[in-house]
């Protein structure tokens, strides 16, 4: 679909990529979607580095999980789009009234500075990243968040035990480093074995809900699990409790994907 708004396009009209020399098909079809995507057009108008910075803003619309004040890790956070929207919303930038926050953004690539957020270049498995990046905050963090995806194979089975392998890191980094009542967002793909995170999701965090953004291709198995109200490293056995809006929250992602927290 064209974004009439603006790319150039004109009516339904769609860019298409010839297949020029060294470049695969799916590497044509791949641009192809990227230049007839309207998310991709906005964040260039909008000065975004990634399509995937509405995602966030979007699911913070609605969960309202990031505010002034908090300490934010961003995993795997190149380009930069999550951590720049964090900066916005918590107030990390140069002058920016108190309370000031702190955005951290770690990832193996190196990152083009921005205001309001320190990049780190180094793999968040390493021993020292928890207490770096904790020393980097000021303190533990608020919210550790993740839309880190391995290199997609095309093989649906293969890409989502890759994707929920990064998710459960994720979440064990997340411990070490999270404050009691502290949030979890990582991005997940459906495919069957779910089940294992949202077990040690429910015994950590007091809510497990999860998101489909409308920036969230629609023929895209992904969405995002959302847990809020982390219990403590000391404190993880404690019934767990079901969103209070679940149904206005998840009901169109539950009917149409039948998965559900």
């Amino acid at each position: 679909m064209s974004d009439r708004r603006g790319g150039g396009l004109r009516g339904d009209l769609k860019q298409r990529v010839k297949t020029g020399r060294g470049r695969t098909v799916s590497s044509k079809l791949w641009l192809e979607r990227q230049l007839n995507d309207p998310y991709v057009a906005r964040a260039r108008r909008e000065g975004y580095r990634s399509r995937a910075a509405f995602k966030l803003m979007e699911i913070d619309d609605r969960f309202r999980l990031l505010r002034p004040g908090q300490r934010v890790v961003d995993l795997g956070a190149a380009p930069g789009g999550w951590s720049q929207v964090a900066a916005a919303k918590v107030g990390s930038h140069p002058g920016a009234p108190a309370p000031r926050g702190r955005v951290v953004g770690i990832d193996l690539l190196e990152i083009e500075p921005m205001p309001g957020v320190d990049f780190v270049t180094l793999d968040f498995l390493d021993p020292t990243a928890p207490g770096l990046l904790t020393e980097m905050l000021g303190g533990p963090a608020d919210v550790v968040m993740s839309d880190m995806a391995a290199n997609a194979t095309g093989h649906k089975k293969t890409d989502h035990l890759r994707i929920m392998g990064l998710a459960e890191t994720a979440l064990a980094f997340a411990r070490e480093i999270l404050a009691p009542g502290g949030t979890y967002l990582a991005k997940v793909l459906q495919g069957g074995t779910e089940g294992g995170l949202l077990t040690d999701l429910k015994r950590d965090f007091a809510s497990v809900r999860h998101v489909k953004p409308a920036a969230s291709r629609a023929d895209s198995s992904e969405l995002y699990v959302l847990a809020t109200g982390y219990r403590g490293a000391e404190a993880t056995d404690g019934p767990y409790r079901e969103s209070d809006d679940g149904r206005e929250d998840g009901d169109q992602a539950d009917e149409a994907t039948g998965w559900r927290p």
